[in-house]
């Protein structure tokens, strides 16, 4: 389900000030929610709060079913929260405002980071057979000769964003890794969506070479435009859950998320779920642990991003 996995992120460091600066004056839970002897939740007890960050106008409608099944089967009424962005998202785990949530993998580490108390459940795929996670793929208009990562030094290379995960950091990442300094060794050239990045690379002239996720190169590189040299896998996004709610809740959460399929979301009577819109988005959840997403931190040593801190 193509939803935080894809988007940039975008206020982040601002927001992590407020959080360090109000973070010590009271607990995580500073709503005032009940807390009880085995576990807090973040409005009641009858309550599970649902954050997700928009990225269409169609997120709400894309998460509903899911929203209605964990209803179902904890028997607790599923409310959804609407975060402005991914930063907006971090803040209120740290907060202890949500019960479960869906982040990207760069957020949640970011999230973990700065003290949200949240765990990863699993990762959605959208096809039978597929991992969670996708693809940064370094490209090459069709008739290059550069054949791999090292030959794009010294070259004018299309990016999306400073802060796009697919479009920026793992490139960074990969070009670090190939012994080119992405600050230094190479001509950014800042496409803003992985769409363009793309088409300049395969119109030649403005970028040598570029980077892009794989919903838009893989088109591109079987219609001949450019070709694919390497590609790194980005994480999956996380489906988290609160550390804080009490231990029969989250067996019960994980139970109903970890690994479930349309088809038991649709035998459960969820009638939302049998939509084809829901089908294109949402085939079956796959079981992550935090250990999934030590690549990021890994970029985030390596990289000195800001995003990061």
């Amino acid at each position: 389900m193509k939803l935080p996995s894809h988007g940039l992120i975008t206020g982040v460091v601002a927001v992590l000030t407020v959080i360090a600066l109000t973070g010590c004056s009271g607990t995580p839970n500073s709503t005032g929610s009940p807390a009880t002897s085995t576990g807090r939740f973040a409005v009641d007890s009858h309550t599970l709060v649902f954050g997700v960050v928009p990225d269409s106008a169609a997120t709400q409608t894309n998460y509903q079913p899911l929203m209605d099944y964990l209803a179902k089967v904890t028997g607790k009424k599923v409310t959804y929260q609407q975060s402005t962005d991914y930063a907006a998202l971090i803040e209120a785990a740290v907060a202890g405002k949500i019960d479960v949530a869906s982040f990207s993998g760069f957020t949640y580490v970011t999230a973990k980071k700065n003290g949200a108390a949240i765990t990863p459940i699993s990762s959605i795929i959208t096809k039978q057979g597929q991992e969670p996670g996708y693809y940064s793929e370094a490209i090459v208009p069709a008739n290059s000769t550069i054949t791999d990562i090292s030959g794009f030094k010294n070259k004018k290379v299309c990016f999306v964003s400073p802060t796009s995960t697919s479009g920026y950091l793992f490139p960074s990442y990969s070009l670090l890794n190939a012994g080119i300094d992405p600050a230094q060794e190479v001509t950014p050239v800042f496409a803003g969506k992985h769409d363009v990045s793309v088409a300049k690379v395969a119109a030649g002239g403005e970028c040598d070479a570029g980077f892009a996720e794989d919903s838009e190169a893989d088109p591109a590189a079987a219609a001949g435009k450019i070709r694919i040299i390497a590609k790194t896998m980005v994480p999956g996004a996380p489906i988290t859950i609160s550390d804080t709610l009490p231990q029969a809740t989250k067996d019960s959460v994980i139970k109903a998320l970890s690994t479930v399929t349309i088809d038991q979301i649709i035998a459960a009577g969820i009638t939302s779920a049998n939509t084809d819109g829901f089908k294109s988005v949402f085939h079956a959840t796959s079981p992550v642990t935090d250990n999934y997403y030590d690549t990021v931190r890994d970029i985030c040593k390596k990289t000195n991003a800001k995003q990061c801190q």
